[in-house]
């Protein structure tokens, strides 16, 4: 606003405090009204923007029988998103790329992200370059939909000393760099030596995220593999702020058999502390993509686990 200058310095303040009363009344009375439709739109803006999603490794012997019956069935629980953990000679359990694409499509779902191994003899020393295989890896699962092309594993060879691994993690950048030439990110998906095995003082993950580009390579978190390793879930998160754009949601409880000490169970029923730590990836892990997995049952059936699983992350509000 001008003022004329003829105008007493008195009247000039009491005509900007006018206006400035008129403009605050307004705009609390905006704010009051506008107060109401916060809790549905913005809330409901800040769901859309989050994936949930199940890795269907948790149904693997159901996708093994029946992967189209499996598919419908968690498609009818409300899972909209899967994340695959098969891909064998070009196929998505069984399929192609584009003939799982088309299945996923006609159920409603989407496949955003998927576990492939990126192993040694995926990358030619001599050459420079990946093989043939590992990029036809990144072309399938550009096919099928995928935004993230991410390995769960990384083979005993390449961390045996920290020269090997600190030379692999420039490995993980350049497959950072063709899975971006696709419209995608590569991505890597923690279990538990990486938190257990120390090279020149450093655990293997800290290697893993300080030499690795965050706009090339995400960070999966897998809250629950890492209580094997000795680490806490919530506490990594904390260290590594804006580093998850995807977690595996999990809970852990002391394993009924088997060699490890922890194993999966139903969401919120373990040590893990679930909810706390997808509220922590939410506000500052930089967390968008959570899916659910797992991989032990105690009794009951991966299906009805997958369900149960699904309506606890729902009564969080995801």
């Amino acid at each position: 606003m001008i003022f004329n200058h003829k105008l007493s310095a008195q009247s000039n303040y009491i005509t900007r405090m006018a206006y400035s009363r008129r403009t605050f009344l307004k705009n609390s009375a905006l704010a009051v009204a506008g107060s109401t439709m916060l809790p549905d739109t913005i809330l409901a803006a800040a769901r859309k923007k989050r994936i949930v999603g199940i890795q269907l490794y948790t149904v693997r012997d159901e996708m093994k029988k029946d992967p189209s019956g499996t598919l419908k069935q968690l498609a009818g629980m409300g899972y909209q998103y899967v994340e695959h953990a098969n891909y064998i000679d070009r196929k998505f359990y069984g399929y192609s790329a584009k003939d799982f694409k088309s299945l996923l499509d006609s159920l409603g779902l989407k496949m955003l992200s998927g576990h492939t191994r990126m192993d040694p003899q995926h990358w030619d020393e001599t050459k420079k370059d990946f093989t043939d295989a590992w990029k036809w890896t990144v072309d399938d699962a550009a096919v099928a939909g995928q935004q993230y092309v991410i390995s769960p594993w990384l083979d005993a060879s390449l961390r045996k000393t920290y020269d090997d691994l600190l030379h692999y993690m420039d490995v993980f950048n350049k497959s950072g760099e063709l899975c971006k030439r696709s419209g995608m990110k590569f991505g890597y998906h923690n279990h538990d030596f990486e938190f257990s095995t120390v090279l020149n003082n450093m655990k293997v993950f800290d290697i893993i995220l300080q030499n690795t580009d965050p706009e090339l390579v995400a960070q999966q978190l897998d809250m629950g593999n890492l209580y094997n390793g000795g680490a806490i879930a919530i506490a990594i998160v904390m260290q590594y702020p804006g580093r998850f754009e995807l977690m595996h949601v999990k809970d852990e409880i002391k394993a009924t058999s088997g060699s490890e000490k922890y194993e999966s169970t139903i969401l919120g029923e373990g040590i893990v502390n679930t909810r706390q730590v997808t509220d922590l990836g939410k506000k500052s892990g930089g967390t968008k993509h959570f899916i659910i997995e797992q991989e032990s049952y105690q009794g009951k059936s991966p299906l009805d686990c997958s369900r149960a699983d699904l309506e606890i992350m729902k009564k969080w509000g995801y």
